[in-house]
Order: C-alpha cells, then structure tokens, then sequence
C-alpha cells in the first residue's frame, strides 16, 4: 500500500464489527506479548506495506500492568501522528530496559537485602521506569491516542478500579491524564513497586487525587 494511503486504513468503528487487543499484565514478561505482536504487525505490512501499525487495524486496545505501557507505545502519537513505537521495537526496548527496571542483587548480600526489602517495603524504588516512561510518553494525554485505549489501575484510597478508558474521558474529563502517569500507576505491582500518587487537573481547573497501583489487582486481563 502507498503510504499516501494509510490515512484510509480505519478500524470499523462504524460497522457490525469491533476489533479489541487485550495485552495482560506481567512485568518483564511483556517480552511475550512484544513477540507476538511485531510478529502480527509484520504479517500485516506483508499485505499493507511497511507503514501499518497495530492501532491500524483494532477499534481498542487494552492493557494492563506492563500490558498498559504496551498499549500506550503501541497508540501514543509521534510528530507525524503515527504511532511512537512500531510492534518491532517493544521487545529489544524490555531486553534493552528490564535489567535497569529489575536490577538483581548478587550473592548472599542480595539474598539477604531481598528479604529485607520485601519487609520493610517494594523491592525497587521504581525511579528508573518512571523516568523512562516520562521520557518516551511525555505530555500525551489519554484523548490523544490514536485508537481507543482501556487501561486499568486500582486506587488505594477508594479501594476501587480506576479505569482509564478513551470512552469514559468523553464523560468524565477529570480522566484525561498524561499516558505517562497513567502507565506508571498500572505497573505499580504490589511488593515490587511503590504505589503512584498524583493529581490531574482538567481544561476547567478541576483537580482529581490518585493513589494507583497495579491493574492487575483488579483486571489483569482487562476485557475480562
């Protein structure tokens, strides 16, 4: 296919057929999701031509956890207003980031400060991979994806899902969050990561409190 052409390349919003990606969670696992995608994505620029992209061809895509922050690679808008991150590129980036987002401790010292840590607290402060996330998403607001995304956290505070949805943001605007902050409160996984607080303010001033952690808590499988 021409590139001139792939702006025609609409998922069928509008017809009998809904298309939805359901990426689960996982951590570093996101490896296995990243291989089957970019293996999905080259089968389709086999009959589209090299410019297709996963957020091409499905009305939703939605993630949890890890699953979160493939979603938002896979639908977040670069300058020409297409995808940031080809299906091809998520699995190098996990092999490339994962031993800084995971750093092992060796020997008898890093058994013991394993333990201690998972007492005491999170087994990692979480620093790295919010600067990553902060550094590859920046501002890109949930309105600005270029497919419908679903992308489950659970607020600590409420004791309930907070459920970051291109089709609820329409109703309720307080929901409009960077993708960042939104990824980052997925991947929050208990024991492993600290819980993610920030507030997010509307067009009209309105600020909303939220205290995330991991999806997974309630819908590691977010079509379920």
């Amino acid at each position: 296919m021409e590139k001139s052409l792939l702006p025609q390349i609409q998922p069928p919003t509008y017809g009998n057929l809904v298309t939805i990606l359901s990426i689960d969670g996982g951590g570093i696992r996101g490896i296995i999701p990243a291989t089957i995608l970019a293996c999905l994505e080259s089968q389709l620029q086999e009959l589209d031509g090299d410019d297709a992209r996963i957020a091409d061809y499905f009305d939703v895509i939605a993630g949890t956890s890890t699953g979160g922050l493939v979603t938002a690679m896979l639908t977040a808008p670069n300058d020409e207003k297409r995808p940031l991150f080809a299906a091809k590129d998520i699995k190098p980036f996990y092999l490339k980031h994962g031993p800084k987002i995971f750093p092992q401790r060796r020997g008898i010292f890093g058994w013991i400060m394993n333990i201690f840590r998972s007492i005491v607290g999170p087994n990692y402060d979480g620093k790295y991979l919010h600067n990553l996330i902060k550094e590859k998403l920046g501002r890109t607001r949930l309105h600005q994806t270029l497919t419908s995304v679903v992308i489950p956290t659970f607020d600590i505070k409420s004791l309930q899902p907070s459920i970051f949805s291109s089709y609820e943001v329409k109703r309720s605007p307080s929901l409009d969050a960077p993708l960042a902050d939104i990824c980052i409160g997925s991947s929050a996984a208990p024991t492993y990561f600290p819980a993610y607080f920030f507030k997010n303010q509307d067009k009209e001033g309105k600020a909303r409190e939220l205290n995330l952690i991991d999806g997974g808590v309630a819908a590691n499988n977010p079509v379920r």
